[in-house]
Parts: C-alpha cells; sequence; structure tokens
C-alpha cells in the first residue's frame, strides 16, 4: 500500500485547493488532481478511487454554496442524482473490461465541440431558456449516461452535464453549474462506493485532498455567483480545451493503459 510522506500529502492538499476551485466554477477539476496522484506515486487505479474520494467533498462543498443561494434545490432533484449514482457504478464496474480506444480517439473532439459551442453561443446569460426534454427525460437519458460516463471514464464530466443543462434543460449558466455540482456528486458517490469496497482508495490522502477541496469549491462557489455567466463562460471554454489538449497528449499514460487494459 502506497504510505504517501506528509510533504507529499501538503502539496497534494495545495493541488486539491485550486482543483475544487476550478471545478465549482467550470468543472474540469480532474485535470489538477488525478495528474498529481499519479506523480505522487500512486498506482492509475488507485489514483482513479482516490480522485473520487476527495472530488466528493467539492462537489458536495459547492452544492451547499450553491443551494445556500438559492440555485439548485436538491430535494427536487434527486431522481436525477439517483439515476446518475446507478449509472457511475455500472461505468466503474465496465471501466476495466472497455477498451478505451473509441474514448481516446473521439473525447477531445467532442470536448473541443463544447468549447465552440460556448464560444459560438454569445447570447448565453444566467436567465433560463426553453427547455427541450421534460425533466423526467432528462433524468433518464442525461443523467444516467453522463453518470455511466463519469463512473467508467470521468475526464470532461463537468462539461458534459453543462452542455445538457444549457442546451436541453434551458438553464442558464449559473443555474447549470449549480445542478451540475450536484450531480457530479451523486455520479461520484457512485462510483466511490464501488472502488472503495475494492479497497482501491488511499483514504489519508483522499481526506486530507477532500478538505483542501472543500475549502477551494466554496471559494469557486462564491465566485461563480458574484460574477455569473460572464466568468462561468470563458472559463468553461478554457477547461475544455485544457482537458481535451492533455487527452490528446496523453495518451500513451499510465492510466491509459490502465483504462485500456
Amino acid at each position: 500500500m502506497f504510505d504517501p510522506s506528509l510533504e507529499t500529502i501538503i502539496l497534494l492538499a495545495i493541488a486539491a485547493l485550486g482543483a475544487g476551485f476550478i471545478d465549482a466554477v467550470a468543472g474540469g477539476g480532474g485535470l489538477i488532481t488525478v495528474p498529481a496522484l499519479l506523480v505522487a506515486g500512486l498506482p492509475p487505479v488507485q489514483a482513479l478511487g482516490t480522485n473520487k474520494l476527495q472530488g466528493i467533498f467539492g462537489s458536495a462543498s459547492a452544492t451547499i454554496a450553491y443551494a445556500m443561494r438559492g440555485q439548485v434545490k436538491p430535494l427536487e432533484q434527486w431522481p436525477s442524482a439517483l439515476l446518475a449514482c446507478a449509472g457511475s457504478v455500472g461505468g466503474a464496474l465496465l471501466a476495466t473490461v472497455l477498451p478505451a480506444d473509441v474514448l481516446k480517439v473521439f473525447l477531445p473532439v467532442m470536448l473541443v465541440a463544447i468549447a465552440v459551442y460556448f464560444v459560438l453561443k454569445r447570447d448565453l446569460s444566467d436567465v433560463d431558456r426553453v427547455r427541450r426534454l421534460s425533466p423526467a427525460a432528462f433524468a433518464l437519458l442525461i443523467a444516467t449516461s453522463i453518470g455511466f460516463y463519469d463512473g467508467m471514464f470521468g475526464p470532461g464530466t463537468g462539461s458534459f452535464f453543462m452542455l445538457a443543462f444549457v442546451s436541453l434543460a434551458g438553464f442558464g449558466m449559473l443555474k447549470a453549474t449549480a445542478h451540475t455540482k450536484f450531480l457530479n456528486f451523486a455520479s461520484n458517490f457512485g462510483s466511490l462506493i464501488l472502488f472503495a469496497g475494492m479497497g482501491l482508495v488511499s483514504w489519508k490522502i483522499g481526506l486530507a485532498m477532500g478538505v483542501a477541496q472543500f475549502v477551494g469549491a466554496q471559494l469557486g462557489a462564491h465566485f461563480a455567483v458574484r460574477g455569473g455567466a460572464k466568468v462561468i463562460r470563458p472559463l468553461l471554454v478554457l477547461v475544455s480545451l485544457a482537458l481535451a489538449a492533455r487527452t490528446l497528449f496523453a495518451a500513451e499514460s499510465p492510466l491509459w493503459e490502465w483504462i485500456g487494459s
């Protein structure tokens, strides 16, 4: 079992603090935390499990902050959350047996497409628009499928939820961000249960990073509420492009090898 030094834990906590801030605003905190865990020396599969543990603190923190400001009502979103959680369990179960070649090809394309959408959609604001899917259809089709993707693979989950809430649920940017964090919490929780049951979580590292994630997410949520669409949109574009670039240039990383094994 990997036994980190105090210095390593402190550095990982600092990384989690920054990741929590970014993730609360635009998603993509895994861009920071997963590479940091791999560099620290965790095996790829344990890095994924530990990332789910620390990430659940950030998504919970952001959800609380947004809920206190009336941007999301978790009790009204429980069907979507439950299906996202169930989907992530199924995705995590299949993670070690499904080839990742298709995802390696199409994930960067999808992320760039999301960035282009938010760049070109200049009339986006914090005002709700016309809903294209009913809440039940959104929960069954979108929350389940993105939750499944999060459990199986993970990168870009927040961007996909954001796109779905804006384009299909008709939410304004701030409201979409708040609901994204809640469903991300649910999908993280589902896959964490599986990884923890398999003994693939470093609890010492995950809990230390989780505390930092909680603080960073609180700061990020406050920042997003104050700035609204004008700060969320550009950060979302930057995070999507950065994640697409990292996916392209890290195609032969140990994480890819594990996912594709």
